[in-house]
């Protein structure tokens, strides 16, 4: 084991280890695993494969960070100068960090570093600030009291991220958890483990206390997951990924009455009104399910096209589809790479063997690529309208009125997002109303405003998270009340 502080490359032969109270270690039986590139299909790291003893260091580490260290007896101004330097050294390290992403799980490396690594800096530093800047509330009394609010931080916080976006998803729920002074244990998904790894030693580099961000590499059930979900020490739990998992780990989390904050799978409908702008509709549409090749939970991989406009759109919608370059992450032309793994090419696969529709275009190409796929005429009930394929793959079905519209895009048991494209004000404002979904976009797709509630409904999640959502779920509110009159 060494004390981190020097980061390492990402070049072939690379080693990342657990963070485990300042220190970069292996497994205490030596354990690793390779983690490889979905471009050459080939090793090009090696990892400590961590499990419950593991988990548990870092869980004790947490603690004791919590318990006695200064992390959370800071104010808000000294954490956030910290947290601001953090932000500072992820910058500089862009071309690692996004090189560690690609090789990962075959997102383009431009895409990572125009993207992902400035998403990544800005979360740790909004929270840093939204921390520092909140107000608390004062509650005036007329029986010689006066009562205000306090937020007090709660304590371990166990944050279990997925492979799509990992450094910026796993910044997404660290960066609130320190910023509100909680320790942390980060588990990423065993797909892509460097870039956390990488954000724990730069996090020690900013001068963030031992035991404050700490990362265990492992798998989820009988692994270094499960540990972590139910262990009594960790104080909240917060997830995102599929949806069977969470609802796992809501069910471990349960036995400890821990608090959990889960965002799970999406099949986000868009709905392009005949009034739309197709050219800012089909740019949009096309990043939506594109994008990432199509490993996002928000994607949008239903298409719901106004009759009226039908014809023109999916013209133009395949015609965008088709001039995409498929090649190599590195390649900074490229804008989609290989699926993330040999396992989820394959599920992928499965669908487009029946897809139970036209396919336009697209399909599986070389290695573990799926080319940008279109269909039409797709069943209602069909397995490829129904699951989250999590693919470039996206369905087009027509529609005629409003209300049908909105029927056909609520016809899901998931609720993280969906799209509206109209210049219709007043339909605008009716459909984002009418929709099942945790987020809305109107005429864009993806902007976010990180003091905006983010999360979503039905098998899509449970609570939310984002400016003071995150606050109270990261934090333990307390009520003070205090006699100010005469006290006889």
């Amino acid at each position: 084991m060494h004390r981190t502080g020097v980061v390492a490359g990402t070049g072939n032969g690379s080693t990342f280890g657990h963070v485990v109270d300042g220190e970069e270690r292996g497994s205490l039986d030596g354990s690793t695993f390779s983690t490889v590139d979905p471009w050459t299909r080939s090793p090009w790291a090696e990892v400590a494969l961590g499990g419950s003893a593991e988990a548990d260091l870092a869980v004790a580490a947490a603690r004791r960070a919590f318990d006695d260290g200064p992390w959370p007896r800071m104010g808000h101004g000294a954490r956030g100068a910290l947290l601001h330097r953090f932000a500072d050294l992820v910058e500089e390290h862009s071309a690692e960090l996004a090189l560690a992403d690609s090789r990962d799980m075959g997102k383009p490396v431009a895409a990572a570093a125009a993207m992902d690594v400035p998403r990544t800096a800005l979360n740790i530093r909004f929270f840093a600030d939204h921390a520092r800047l909140s107000t608390a509330e004062a509650y005036p009394m007329d029986s010689g009291h006066h009562a205000y609010s306090r937020f007090e931080p709660a304590g371990v916080v166990a944050a279990i991220a997925p492979w799509n976006f990992p450094m910026m998803l796993e910044s997404w729920k660290f960066a609130p958890a320190l910023a509100w002074g909680n320790t942390v244990v980060l588990k990423p998904a065993e797909d892509t483990p460097a870039s956390a790894t990488i954000l724990a030693r730069l996090a020690l580099e900013a001068g963030i206390p031992a035991g404050v961000l700490n990362v265990v590499h492992g798998y989820g059930p009988g692994s270094a997951g499960e540990a972590l979900t139910t262990d009594p020490r960790v104080d909240r739990i917060t997830f995102t990924g599929e949806s069977g998992t969470g609802r796992a780990i809501a069910a471990a989390a349960a036995r400890n009455l821990t608090p959990v904050s889960l965002e799970m799978g999406g099949k986000g409908a868009n709905l392009v009104f005949d009034d739309a702008d197709l050219d800012n509709a089909v740019a949009w549409s096309i990043k939506a399910i594109f994008s990432n090749a199509g490993q996002v939970c928000l994607a949008g991989s239903r298409l719901y096209v106004q009759r009226g406009a039908l014809e023109e759109f999916t013209a133009r919608f395949v015609a965008a589809a088709e001039e995409m370059v498929i090649g190599d992450p590195t390649d900074p032309a490229t804008e989609i790479g290989p699926l993330a793994s040999e396992e989820h090419w394959t599920k992928v696969r499965g669908f487009l063997e029946q897809p139970g529709g036209k396919v336009l275009t697209g399909g599986t190409g070389d290695g573990w690529v799926v080319r940008p796929t279109v269909l039409v005429d797709v069943a209602p009930d069909a397995r490829i309208q129904c699951e989250e394929v999590f693919g470039p793959v996206v369905t087009i079905t027509p529609f005629d009125t409003e209300d049908e519209g909105v029927r056909l895009a609520n016809d899901t048991p998931f609720g993280l997002n969906a799209m509206v494209f109209t210049e219709n004000l007043s339909r605008a404002h009716r459909v984002s109303a009418a929709l099942r979904a945790g987020t809305v976009w109107t005429n864009c797709f993806f902007v976010r405003d990180l003091r905006a509630p983010f999360g979503g409904v039905g098998d899509s999640g449970w609570g939310r998270e984002g400016g003071t959502f995150s606050r109270e779920f990261f934090t333990e509110p307390k009520a003070v009340v205090m006699a100010i009159g005469d006290r006889t």
